[in-house]
């Protein structure tokens, strides 16, 4: 294994206190949603659901590229549910894959293969239910 980068981000307080980053690019207050503080705060599912959604949208890029795909572009919007159930919280995701240019048939085939690579996907299967919807545009 070859470590390319490590980022690094400290949260104080939980889900009512802050998260840094060690550069310093994040610097945001978290909040609880439907809490007083939470318009102008973020949480932890919308911090993974951006975290996802750029990778997977670079997974997705690199797919495109070595299979010489040719499309008008590509974006991802990740959507995470913080859940509950009988023995605790969990999370599930689901990410809306829009590709630009490709018949659908061809947006399921690169979406898939994305999910293949992706780290985030790598990290969370087997643990995560991620839903993935291809949409050719």
């Amino acid at each position: 294994m070859k470590p390319l980068f490590t980022a690094s981000a400290t949260a104080t307080g939980g889900r009512e206190g802050r998260v840094t980053s060690t550069d310093g690019v994040i610097d945001l207050n978290v909040a609880m949603p439907g809490s007083k503080q939470a318009d102008e705060s973020t949480n932890p599912e919308q911090l993974f659901a951006a975290g996802y959604a750029a990778c997977f949208g670079s997974a997705l890029n690199l797919v495109i590229g070595k299979e010489r795909v040719k499309t008008d572009g590509t974006s991802v919007t990740g959507h995470v549910t913080l859940n509950q159930n009988d023995e605790g919280f969990f999370i599930s995701v689901e990410l809306e894959v829009e590709i630009k240019g490709v018949d659908q048939d061809t947006a399921d085939r690169l979406v898939e293969a994305a999910h293949q690579v992706c780290p985030y996907s790598k990290a969370t299967r087997g643990n995560v239910d991620v839903t993935l919807t291809a949409k050719a545009a």
